[in-house]
């Protein structure tokens, strides 16, 4: 008897944390540090609160059905902001607004696979695309990053069979922290296009690169609505998580396929987290400007202070947007240790074993930390407490 297809892939490692805290409890002078999931904890900033109980009460249409491919008004100022900002042009018809960045990436997977297809995902991988990939029946190839944790196109290239149907690229990364050089998403680009394949790239935290100005070119090259696919997230951008508003850029054609998706699952995105993001794009983008800067003090922090566990043996392979990507110098798989710094330290992470297939060691070494909702103190307090613990 065949499994159920939700029988195919691994419970949410998120969720899979949060029951390592049952029956554990956190004394008030050493409160829980949860450096485990890559989402703001905070409510959007007043101004956006204000502006969308306006809408709750005086837009009628907010509480209907919108077109399947989002608001007008927002595909039109996605793609004036990323006309202006990449270069380039892009055209509100190439863009759709999904319920969240994760089913812009389910939407887009079933518009190019079918059952027995294959996708590649350079290791560590975001692990919701895994998991979709496994409940869609797409076979997920891992391409090894090595020790820089950028992917290579010649690599890659060596992977691709006559089932490859995507190259999936997330910068900067999750769970990594790295950002990926300009060149090499060119040729990873240049890669897909010389297989007719899609090059699918998530840039769900671009609004915290390090780099000012454009990270990459790659709407500026001929013919790229035909091979690339975007995926964003409002998300993070405008503390927008419950509200679930991602988008989609890519070509028309693709876009027509990915609207029969879109309806049958949720006919519409949310309309009152569009109206949201249409108006953070439009009045947020100093406020916007100032997150960022806080983030990348964030990630200085943790350069600043991660000599406090280096001394211990850990070593920092990655870090930027909301990420540090660690190895632990502990005898014992990282998916043991995760639940015992629970414990020993009160800090909630998720290990490196969630991030890889089973049969990749490298996960057992190595640590995720999602450090967005903590500030420069707590960076502090945190790394303090990594290296007091004995195992």
């Amino acid at each position: 008897m065949a499994l159920p297809r939700t029988a195919t892939t691994f419970a949410p490692p998120v969720m899979e944390a949060r029951r390592w805290l049952d029956g554990v409890t956190f004394p008030v002078e050493r409160p829980l540090i949860n450096v485990s999931q890559a989402a703001p904890v905070d409510p959007p900033p007043p101004q956006m609160l204000q502006a969308m109980s306006e809408m709750v009460l005086n837009d009628p249409e907010a509480h209907l059905y919108g077109p399947v491919l989002g608001l007008p008004a927002l595909r039109a100022e996605v793609a004036q902001q990323w006309s202006a900002a990449y270069g380039g042009e892009i055209g509100a018809d190439n863009v759709a607004i999904t319920s969240g960045c994760n089913q812009a990436y389910a939407a887009s997977l079933m518009a190019l696979c079918a059952e027995g297809d294959e996708v590649i995902l350079p290791v560590p991988y975001y692990f919701n695309h895994r998991m979709w990939n496994d409940m869609a029946g797409i076979k997920t190839v891992p391409l090894a990053t090595g020790d820089s944790l950028i992917p290579q196109a010649d690599a890659a290239r060596a992977l691709i069979t006559d089932r490859t149907r995507a190259i999936v690229l997330v910068s900067p990364n999750n769970p990594c922290g790295v950002e990926y050089p300009a060149d090499t998403l060119a040729s990873f680009l240049k890669l897909a296009q010389d297989h007719g394949i899609a090059l699918i790239v998530d840039e769900t935290y671009r609004d915290f690169h390090a780099q000012t100005g454009a990270p990459h070119n790659l709407f500026q090259a001929d013919g790229w609505d035909n091979t690339l696919i975007q995926l964003y997230s409002f998300s993070k951008a405008y503390r927008l998580t419950g509200h679930r508003v991602g988008a989609i850029v890519t070509g028309t054609k693709r876009l027509a396929e990915i609207e029969k998706f879109l309806d049958t699952v949720t006919i519409c995105p949310n309309q009152i987290g569009q109206r949201a993001a249409l108006w953070g794009m439009q009045n947020l983008s100093e406020w916007l400007a100032g997150e960022r800067l806080e983030i990348l003090d964030r990630r200085a922090a943790i350069a600043d202070h991660f000599p406090k566990i280096a001394a211990h043996g850990w070593q920092l392979l990655g870090c930027g947007a909301y990420f540090a990507y660690v190895t632990h110098p502990y005898a014992m798989s990282s998916a043991e240790l995760a639940p015992a710094l629970v414990r020993e330290a009160g800090v909630l992470s998720l290990p490196g074993t969630m991030f890889m297939p089973e049969d990749m060691s490298a996960g057992a070494s190595q640590m995720r930390i999602a450090f967005a909702n903590i500030d420069r103190a707590g960076v502090g307090t945190l790394f303090d407490r990594l290296a007091a613990i004995t195992l």
